[in-house]
């Protein structure tokens, strides 16, 4: 396994990824990979573009423990609630970059694994922000976009100690 790059680059980030049809040893370098460097960088989530892979490839891990991490290969996101939450959300391809940006309280998302075998998700609140962020990342949509405002970094850090 080896740590990739996070890209900064928003031309780069603002392509869409093409859908993953083989499921051979390549992709499961690519995902563990991806697992290293999320957990080098402490984030919650990844997705292939980020590591400079125009791919539909996403890794989920809310909690930072290993046995939590969830790979989302060509995810889609087939229900959404229509409860909000309007919360701070960063991205690893904007460090020190925070804004307040709308997503669904829960979500339901269609996916494969890294088999190929076809799954279904649900996540609430920070799992459901997390799913729709890196499935924008595969789509060219990015949070800076989303957001309604943004925030400096003390106010993003006081908002996450507001909600421990």
């Amino acid at each position: 396994m080896a740590i990739r790059e996070i890209i900064e680059d928003e031309t780069f980030l603002r392509k869409k990824s093409r859908d993953v049809v083989v499921f051979d040893k390549r992709l499961h370098t690519l995902l563990d990979d991806m697992a290293h460097t999320l957990r080098d960088v402490n984030g919650v989530g990844i997705a292939a573009p980020q590591v400079g892979v125009l791919r539909r490839v996403v890794l989920i891990n809310e909690t930072g423990e290993p046995e939590d991490l969830l790979e989302l290969i060509n995810p889609v996101v087939i229900e959404a609630s229509e409860e909000i939450q309007d919360d701070a959300e960063g991205c690893l391809s904007f460090p020190g970059e925070y804004g307040m940006v709308e997503r669904p309280m829960h979500v339901k998302v269609r996916a494969q694994n890294r088999s190929g075998d076809l799954i279904i998700l649900e996540g609430e609140g920070l799992k459901a922000r997390a799913f729709c962020h890196e499935i924008d990342h595969l789509n060219g949509e990015l949070f800076i976009e989303k957001a309604s405002r943004m925030l400096d970094p003390e106010e993003f850090e006081e908002r996450k100690k507001n909600r421990k």
